[in-house]
């Protein structure tokens, strides 16, 4: 039976309603189980935790729980130690720092302070909310870093998937100056990103149909991008100069240069990733600026892999992220030097990864 005019946008609305709450259960218990086991345990790793520590106030002074962040630290300290703002990803709509602990984990157990934050969500808050969020979170770094043990001149903005894209909007108000009070809190902080760590991100959230127009993707799929889109710019005008900040790739790509100098970047993807094409944009733009943009593309791979830390590819990733880090921001010693699971029996890892051709 062929279905036509209004029955078909329900059939429409029903598979998208049903495609995003089995993303979002699978998400978020996957998250759970896992935070659940031993080797998640902070102090299996050297590293502590401080919970739920609020950046802003909310109104006459309640704590709102997307306003909260988590400090994730090596219990040994010999000195300050280099400082992540790690924004976690969900394509705007899902999931929190809880069910990002792996990624502040990671890099806490190689010898960061990190600042793992949560944010306000689409639909029922949209653009440009999380971006005022992460500015109150931003300007609370930069009066709190030194008294968590932080060295403040040693600042990376890490993110994956949306938190990729928002990361990288962070770095454009530290280096354009923009009228936007949120983007004013940011530039007037005085805190200034020494790299950006943004992994398979979306840099265009408008005009999500260029990905199934560029190759075949799946129906499922294609829901997934339109929600994303939907979602966050939901209400915005398209006239809204503040609109462009949810397309940084389209930002860089004028070739408007900064105000102050572009903090390098690391970028990763993996090539069976939908996004991909968005990581190559970003990376010729940044290089067209003179921007150092270091890309990784690992053959097979697929959106959000770097999480998988249990496998070769993901650890080989972050060892060149970890690789990176190093030479920009200079060394640090790591919290612990285990493994992130154990490996028995298994082969050293291959080299997986590639630079951009």
């Amino acid at each position: 039976m062929a279905y036509d005019g209004p029955m078909k946008r329900v059939l429409h609305r029903v598979r998208q309603a049903v495609g995003a709450s089995l993303v979002d259960g699978a998400f978020r218990s996957l998250a759970g189980v896992g935070g659940r086991t031993p080797l998640a345990r902070p102090s299996r790793h050297g590293v502590e935790v401080l919970r739920d520590l609020p950046y802003r106030q909310g109104p006459r002074g309640s704590v709102i729980p997307e306003h909260l962040l988590d400090v994730w630290r090596p219990k040994e300290r010999k000195g300050p130690l280099p400082v992540v703002l790690y924004v976690h990803g969900g394509g705007f709509r899902i999931l929190s720092k809880d069910t990002h602990w792996v990624m502040a984990l990671a890099f806490a157990r190689r010898g960061y302070l990190v600042c793992n934050v949560s944010y306000r969500l689409a639909p029922e808050h949209p653009f440009p909310a999380a971006l005022e969020d992460l500015s109150h979170a931003y300007a609370w770094l930069s009066r709190h870093a030194e008294a968590y043990g932080g060295d403040p001149s040693r600042f990376v903005l890490a993110g994956e998937s949306a938190g990729a894209n928002l990361v990288s909007v962070l770095a454009l108000l530290a280096s354009y100056q923009r009228h936007e009070a949120f983007a004013k809190r940011v530039w007037d902080s005085g805190l200034r990103p020494r790299a950006v760590i943004p992994q398979c991100g979306i840099f265009q959230v408008s005009d999500t149909s260029r990905f199934s127009r560029r190759r075949a993707l799946p129906r499922f799929l294609q829901d997934r991008l339109w929600e994303v889109e939907h979602a966050y710019l939901r209400g915005v005008a398209k006239d809204d100069p503040r609109r462009e900040l949810a397309d940084p790739v389209v930002v860089l790509e004028r070739g408007r240069r900064p105000d102050r100098t572009l903090p390098p970047f690391f970028l990763s993807v993996g090539t069976k990733d939908p996004l991909l094409d968005d990581t190559r944009r970003l990376a010729a733009a940044l290089e067209h600026l003179g921007v150092r943009a270091e890309a990784r593309y690992f053959p097979g791979e697929v959106h959000a892999f770097q999480a998988l830390v249990w496998r070769r590819a993901a650890q080989r990733c972050w060892a060149e992220t970890y690789a990176f880090l190093d030479e920009v921001i200079g060394p640090t010693p790591p919290a612990t030097t285990r493994p992130a699971l154990p490996r028995r029996g298994r082969k050293p890892p291959a080299k997986v990864a590639s630079r951009a051709s």
